[in-house]
């Protein structure tokens, strides 16, 4: 095999601009963002302001605490983010039968009630399937959807009918019987079961389907979708229950060794204890990455690039012994390096993906970054406060990077300013210019000027809105992931601010080329 040259990615050729918007804060009726009507006019809106990225949060289905990056699948799709209109529209639901979603709020996800209420609604449209598979199916044939995806689509399938079976309760506490994907395969509940689990198949059948329709629209305008993978998975999900091995269990206890987490630092003196299983490098290093390299498959399949989430954990992890109370207790041990990208390079040479490298970073991670080639990520919020060496400022930036005013985990642009002691933003108005009353355009104007050839804004920020329209703040368990916004802001700022965008996009050479 021929010695690998670095670096071995180099995508990131061409000035463009994107918005970050996860498909839930879609505007509706029906108490959630969906890939309906509204996501085609949020596409159309990108379209017509010169914008040629959509950049979103996890697809997959969420669990405790909402969040799209803790799931109980790595592969399958949100079910929440079906458009019922369309199952109407194909006769699969009466209208009637959505009533009681038009009482959900519409500023906001009410998570607890989308689970009560739309998943009666789902297994309704799988009933009536069940009455005529031929006459409903609208996004193609349903059996080759379920043996195009078999891999990863029979386990998650059974672990989410028998997480209902069990009333939700995690699988390390079920019977010992169905303790793994294999044991379960023989166990009677599989039959008992049968129905549920082709209703759980039969919901990911929906969500492709739209989810297809939906990139289809989106390619056909010129927007391309960034998608996002966390590096690692849920203990509690349907990946760690069929495939254990791949995972640094207790062969005895079927229980994780260590779990992943951060160190203590400045900013949390216990440091950060996530509890996610961690990976057994050598073991998926003799099946060449397989379970990676399907992921990354599909991932490809749904969305044009992916964001990889942790990327320091491919360098080193920090390994916490599994039942410790906090992060203290733990050490840095090697991921597996190059060697993955390699495998991934090989299997697929015209891969865009992004590397979160947020956080501390030491001169090991750097080199394995600069040896994929992969565009990593810098943020201006954290430019300002400090001296003229600031990464993050724009004069410190690179061609090959991915700029945010803020991500997901930020505060709004306009939060972060009012929230900044006077020394900070005393900072962001002479670096910029600017007199800070409309902080959020600063911020996207020096986005677009800056040197990176990829700037991604929040929608939040092109709307100027404070800090209640944050979407997620880290360590804090509870009202993430909620926000929302309405159809009259999007046609406000559509009306106000395409014709300055497409300027913007004019001045520093961020128009799509097409």
């Amino acid at each position: 095999m021929p010695a690998p040259t670095f670096p071995l990615f180099n995508w990131l050729t061409d000035r463009s601009s994107g918005v970050l918007l996860h498909p839930t804060s879609l505007p509706g009726d029906f108490g959630i963002g969906t890939l309906g009507r509204e996501a085609r006019h949020f596409v159309d809106f990108l379209a017509a302001a010169g914008i040629a990225h959509w950049q979103i949060c996890p697809l997959g289905p969420t669990s405790f605490g909402d969040s799209p990056y803790q799931g109980p699948s790595a592969f399958a799709g949100n079910p929440y983010l079906i458009d019922v209109l369309a199952l109407c529209e194909h006769g699969l639901v009466r209208q009637d039968a959505l009533g009681p979603l038009l009482f959900l709020p519409h500023d906001r996800v009410d998570f607890g009630g989308i689970y009560k209420i739309k998943r009666p609604i789902l297994r309704r449209a799988f009933d009536k399937f069940c009455t005529n598979r031929k006459a409903h199916q609208p996004y193609g044939d349903f059996e080759a959807f379920k043996r195009k995806h078999a891999g990863w689509l029979d386990g998650f399938a059974y672990f989410q009918a028998l997480k209902d079976n069990f009333d939700g309760r995690a699988w390390l506490d079920w019977p010992a019987d169905v303790g793994s994907f294999r044991s379960a395969a023989k166990s009677p509940l599989r039959e008992t079961l049968a129905a549920d689990i082709e209703a759980q198949q039969f919901y990911q059948y929906l969500f492709f389907g739209q989810w297809a329709e939906l990139r289809g629209y989106a390619r056909a305008r010129g927007v391309s979708i960034i998608g996002d993978i966390p590096i690692f998975v849920a203990l509690d999900s349907a990946d760690v229950w069929a495939n254990p091995g791949l995972f640094q269990f207790d062969k005895k206890t079927h229980r994780p060794r260590a779990v992943a987490g951060c160190p203590p630092d400045y900013f949390s003196a216990d440091g950060q204890l996530w509890g996610n299983p961690l990976y057994d490098w050598e073991a998926l290093a003799k099946d060449e990455y397989r379970w990676w390299i399907e992921r990354l498959e599909l991932c490809f399949e749904l969305c044009d690039v992916v964001r990889i989430d942790h990327f320091r954990g491919f360098d080193s992890y920090w390994s916490i012994p599994a039942g410790a109370s906090t992060a203290r207790i733990g050490e840095w041990k090697r991921g597996p390096g190059i060697h993955f990208f390699e495998t991934v390079v090989a299997k697929f040479p015209q891969a865009r993906i992004i590397a979160e490298d947020l956080g501390e970073i030491n001169d090991d991670v750097r080199a394995l970054l600069r040896n994929t080639g992969l565009p990593g990520m810098a943020v201006l919020q954290f430019a300002f406060g400090g001296k003229a060496d600031n990464l993050y400022l724009p004069h410190n930036l690179v061609a090959n990077q991915v700029l945010y005013p803020g991500t997901h985990d930020n505060d709004t642009t306009r939060g972060w300013y009012h929230a900044a002691g006077g020394e900070t933003q005393d900072h962001v108005r002479r670096y910029l210019r600017v007199s800070g009353d409309d902080v959020a355009w600063d911020f996207v104007r020096a986005a677009w000027a800056s040197v990176s050839n990829l700037v991604v804004v929040p929608l939040q920020d092109l709307l100027a809105l404070d800090g209640r329209a944050r979407f997620n703040t880290p360590g804090v368990a509870q009202g993430n992931w909620s926000w929302r916004y309405s159809s009259a802001q999007l046609d406000s700022l559509r009306r106000s601010a395409v014709p300055y965008l497409r300027e913007l996009g004019t001045l520093y050479g961020r128009l799509p080329k097409s």
